[in-house]
């Protein structure tokens, strides 16, 4: 394969959030289609170019390369919810809950007063204890110090906590606190943005590990780093639309052991997608499929894409291509 030919599949897009997450409220990036499918290549902006390469490497195998066979055809999903105020979070808990069977809700945490962080749990716990209970999980990424993660989760253990992710930066200061908390820790940060995955020890750190399949290689390189970790896994997407989720959905649906539910609910914070009807939970699962665009759709996101960003994707995919992706891609081509 040859970047030109890459180029010629590619075109980006621009969707919009129904709530602010990681600091903004349009979701850009680029579809790939390919002989097998499409796939996303959608590094947020603070990614390397060695790490968005990881994320190209994802997108290409989704639309030229077959996946691994499925151990199951759906997959049970958990909720997720900013970092907004108390009230939008129980209406969003509600809403997850209603419209969607979810049971396990995510919850960021991490902000400036621990006491905003505590009336956003309140609120998803009172969510699910109405309608006859669930599990919370805290994300933190990576933004406490020790000794702020465990007065955080001291006090937080309070409303029944499933588990914490990154609660703090390196996976030193993570163990330091697993030393001390009874709540179940796993990392994410700490596998998905190290130069190599693989190589990651975290058995003295964490219960789990998270794989965001579409930050590491894509299904097939992200099966190699949950063998290597040694923990069980959770899986996770990467706030992506419809088209990308396929690639955390795929790798659950091969995956031989999910403890736990998958972070692929994030259809829920899409205001505007690419597809004709979202991929969100039903029943509190989501079939393992790999969607196609609707024309009318894509060709919108394609021109709401701001006329500044636009040069900015095609540098973004070619310093991607050349920073790895181009020979990540023909080896597995060769294979």
């Amino acid at each position: 394969m040859t970047f030109e030919a890459l180029r010629a599949s590619a075109m980006p897009f621009a969707v919009t959030l129904r709530v602010p997450f990681r600091g903004v409220t349009v979701r850009e990036g680029m579809v790939i289609q390919g002989p097998r499918g499409w796939g996303e290549f959608a590094p947020f902006d603070d990614y390397s170019d060695a790490r968005a390469a990881r994320w190209l490497v994802s997108a290409v195998e989704a639309a030229y390369a077959p996946w691994p066979a499925l151990a199951r055809s759906a997959v049970t999903a958990n909720a997720i919810i900013p970092g907004v105020d108390a009230s939008t979070a129980g209406l969003m808990a509600r809403e997850a809950i209603a419209e969607s069977g979810c049971t396990v809700i995510k919850v960021k945490v991490g902000s400036v007063e621990l006491a905003d962080d505590e009336a956003r749990v309140v609120a998803v716990r009172d969510a699910l204890d109405v309608t006859g209970g669930g599990a919370i999980r805290l994300d933190a990424n990576g933004a406490w110090s020790p000794e702020q993660a465990i007065r955080a989760l001291r006090r937080l253990g309070a409303y029944g906590i499933e588990l914490v992710e990154q609660p703090c930066a390196s996976l030193e200061d993570i163990a330091e606190v697993r030393r001390v908390v009874s709540i179940p820790i796993a990392v994410d940060e700490c596998v998905r943005l190290a130069s190599d995955p693989q190589a990651v020890s975290v058995k003295e750190a964490a219960d789990y590990a998270v794989i965001k399949p579409s930050t590491l290689g894509g299904v097939t390189a992200s099966m190699r780093v949950a063998e290597s970790l040694g923990v069980p896994i959770v899986v996770s997407g990467s706030l992506d639309t419809s088209i990308g989720l396929a690639t955390p959905l795929a790798f659950a649906g091969a995956w031989p052991d999910l403890p736990l539910a998958s972070g692929v609910g994030t259809g829920r914070l899409l205001a505007t997608d690419l597809v004709e009807q979202t991929l969100v939970p039903r029943r509190g699962s989501l079939p393992v499929v790999h969607p196609a665009p609707d024309l009318d759709r894509l060709l919108v996101a394609r021109d709401a894409v701001p006329t500044d960003r636009v040069p900015y994707w095609w540098s973004r995919l070619k310093r991607a291509w050349h920073a790895g992706a181009d020979r990540a891609v023909e080896r597995w081509l060769r294979t």
